[in-house]
């Protein structure tokens, strides 16, 4: 059973950073690209960034522009997504994804979800 925990999440000020943590399991993670979206109330589910299944290509939505990094580390079967200069704006709650041999912004892509960490930016 394939199992998408994410943790990290809090309230924060604007400015601050958080580091946001998806640990998988029943699966093999070496295999799957992970992505990061978020959904904040009332707006669609939008992509956040991704790490590439092989060689740790990365991509990252156009609003993130340098504030955040994504990573992985595949002994621990973890992504990562540092967000820095943290904004109002990126209050949503944070959903990590897997996506078997995938590259793609689209939600439709992931074959399974985590059930996501709230991050709050107050300004």
């Amino acid at each position: 059973q394939v199992q998408l925990v994410e943790s990290g999440g809090g309230l924060v000020q604007a400015g601050d950073s958080l580091i946001l943590s998806c640990v998988a399991s029943g699966m093999p993670f070496s295999r799957y690209t992970m992505g990061w979206f978020r959904q904040a109330p009332g707006k669609e589910r939008e992509f956040v960034a991704l790490t590439h299944w092989s060689a740790g290509r990365t991509l990252y939505g156009d609003f993130v522009k340098g504030r955040f990094t994504v990573s992985r580390d595949n002994a621990k079967n973890t992504v990562y997504l540092h967000m820095n200069s943290l904004k109002s704006e990126d209050t949503a709650v944070y959903y990590c994804a897997a996506d078997e041999f995938g590259y793609s912004r689209r939600l439709k892509s992931y074959d399974y979800w985590g059930q996501g960490t709230q991050v709050t930016v107050s300004s």
